[in-house]
């Protein structure tokens, strides 16, 4: 077996630190990169994930892109490529999802592969195809009010086949139930009745372990980042000691882009506790020295006891107001490069320690922090780990819009190293 036994290509950051987490915590020792490496490289290591940005880009460059990750992957001796996107299965009716795995699958040459977006620990499993968040089906949860991607199907099949050159079959609970020959034989009838996917029930941890086994040798999987407990679980020989990726006690701050449900909680919660700067929307769009009335505001408060934050998290309704008053893209555009250049000069002033919430405001802070690759360290919650830069004295927790406990940015502080 090639000593890189899998390798990631994930289409956001925080979904790669995310399923960086679970391969590092259940055994495989794992190696993140932002982008994909312009060189080849010596890698001792059982795994490699690769953020790129390509969520939501157009679908040309997210297969562009995707391909190029591959062939570094597969260059590397990757025995198995694992495209990884969200538990939610944000795409839309044109991408980028379906796209993307077609580019794979005729990449490797790959018949069938499997689509398993489910995270149970995070409520997010699948039944009879349709994914649910807690105990809602996608179609009713916040997700159906997403700016970019709103999920307004709960049905997986329908949802790839609307975006991808193939159809879907169904490997059901049942099955599963019976154990991995049960689901291999399953996914053998799916290939001989002419599908490219398959669609897979997942409602336990169990079921991960059951389906890791079951797709351990398949060319190409796609899904969240719970496929990669079970796969790392088949394939690991032992515990990581990931106790050296800690933060180290440092200037702390905390920016929070992302406008979840669960990150509106969070950010309410951490009101209470800590300074705090809502962004003013027009001053991101209209005023170029915005950035440096932030970084005013945050110098005098970073000795603080808890972090201070800046956020743009608003509520659906305010979020409404804002997309209709300055355009959804046009406010998404300034808020990133805002958050891009306050992170860079939080840098310039010492700061080494960055909790990120939000998929495309933790993508934008890391490239502009130029952080090429990290260590994998604890977990703040399930998917959501603190890491740490290999080339430079930065920490980062990126954390997607729906993960994480109600007081996830406080819990993150109290695991950085005194």
């Amino acid at each position: 077996m090639p000593a890189l036994k899998i390798g990631v290509i994930a289409d956001d950051f925080t979904g790669a630190t995310d399923i960086a987490s679970f391969l590092v915590e259940n055994g495989l020792r794992t190696m993140q990169f932002s982008g994909v490496p312009s060189d080849a490289m010596a890698l001792d290591t059982d795994a490699v994930v690769i953020s790129l940005k390509s969520r939501s880009c157009p679908v040309d460059e997210a297969v562009a892109d995707s391909i190029a990750a591959c062939d570094w992957l597969k260059a590397q001796g990757a025995a198995q490529i694992y495209f990884k996107y969200c538990s939610t299965f944000d795409s839309t009716a044109k991408g980028n999802i379906g796209p993307v795995t077609d580019a794979l699958m005729a990449k490797l040459d790959s018949k069938l592969t499997i689509i398993c977006p489910s995270l149970p620990v995070n409520g997010r499993s699948v039944y009879m195809g349709h994914l649910f968040v807690g105990e809602q089906l996608l179609s009713d949860s916040g997700m159906r009010h997403h700016p970019v991607t709103p999920m307004t199907d709960s049905n997986l099949l329908r949802l790839m086949e609307a975006q991808a050159q193939g159809t879907c079959g169904l490997v059901n609970a049942a099955t599963i139930d019976q154990g991995s020959d049960a689901v291999k034989a399953r996914l053998a009838e799916i290939e001989q009745a002419g599908h490219r996917y398959a669609v897979l029930d997942t409602l336990t941890e169990t079921h991960l372990e059951v389906l890791g086994a079951a797709v351990a040798e398949l060319p190409l999987v796609t899904g969240g980042s719970g496929l990669a407990l079970g796969l790392a679980r088949h394939l690991s020989s032992g515990s990581i000691d990931n106790s050296a990726a800690k933060p180290s006690q440092a200037k702390t701050v905390v920016l929070c882009g992302s406008c979840s449900q669960m990150t509106n909680a969070q950010v309410a919660d951490y009101q209470a506790q800590a300074e705090h700067m809502v962004l003013d929307i027009k001053a991101c769009i209209e005023q170029p020295d915005y950035p440096l009335e932030v970084i005013n505001w945050l110098l005098p408060k970073l000795d603080n006891a808890m972090a201070p934050m800046v956020y743009a998290t608003a509520d659906q309704h305010r979020l409404a107001q804002i997309q209709a008053e300055f355009g959804a893209e046009r406010a998404a555009h300034a808020v990133e490069q805002t958050f891009a250049k306050v992170a860079e000069l939080c840098r310039e002033h010492g700061v080494q320690n960055f909790i990120v919430a939000g998929g495309e405001t933790s993508s934008i802070v890391t490239q502009r922090l130029e952080v090429q690759a990290f260590h994998i360290g604890p977990q703040i919650a399930p998917g959501v780990p603190w890491v740490k830069a290999i080339d430079a004295p930065l920490s980062l927790t990126l954390k997607s819009g729906n993960f994480g406990q109600v007081d996830f940015f406080a819990r993150a502080q109290r695991m950085i190293e005194a």
